[in-house]
């Protein structure tokens, strides 16, 4: 009986270090979607208006027809300025980018926009941050590949790395265009 209660607490440090260096092992950014292989989730959303290009906002049936970005982002936002120059360059390749303003004034991401530039199609404000909680979003930035019925069918979460549109992204979206 003292044997086995000597060894209790050694078997439960083992156990907890197997768990956590299994837990290790696992790229948290790599966390899956249920939206994968699903159509957006509905919305229709105001616009931040007078952004240039701002306009009127979106619903998810405007993200049909050919393959696009939704981005979410938000002028609070760290690393959403590492990331701008990468959707600035997708958009300038013919990608439709749209933007999702989550839990943001309108008037902050109208000057976000103004200060580093508008790669957005259109931008849609989702103030109340209900649209992000369908689409699973964890945090900013984050974005959803659909494709030209509407299903995500991919999503990255943090930053687009250059590195990450040339690898991972811009394949993708080649080959979704090339879908039937």
């Amino acid at each position: 009986m003292k044997r086995l209660l000597f060894l209790l607490p050694i078997l439960a440090f083992v156990g907890l270090f197997a768990v956590f260096g299994v837990g290790l092992t696992h790229d948290p950014k790599l966390l899956p979607s249920q939206l994968i292989d699903r159509p957006l989730p509905e919305f229709e959303l105001p616009g931040i208006a007078e952004a240039p290009g701002g306009g009127p906002g979106f619903a998810s049936a405007s993200i049909r027809g050919e393959p696009a970005l939704l981005n979410v982002f938000a002028s609070w936002c760290a690393a959403c300025p590492q990331e701008h120059p990468v959707l600035t360059r997708i958009a300038e390749e013919g990608v439709p980018v749209y933007g999702l303003a989550w839990k943001d004034v309108p008037a902050d991401s109208r000057g976000w926009l103004e200060k580093w530039g508008n790669p957005y199609v259109k931008v849609a404000a989702d103030e109340a941050g209900r649209t992000a909680i369908d689409l699973g979003v964890t945090g900013a930035p984050e974005t959803f590949i659909v494709d030209k019925r509407g299903r995500v069918r991919y999503k990255q979460i943090g930053p687009i790395s250059p590195e990450q549109w040339t690898d991972t992204l811009k394949p993708l979206l080649a080959q979704l265009r090339a879908e039937a």
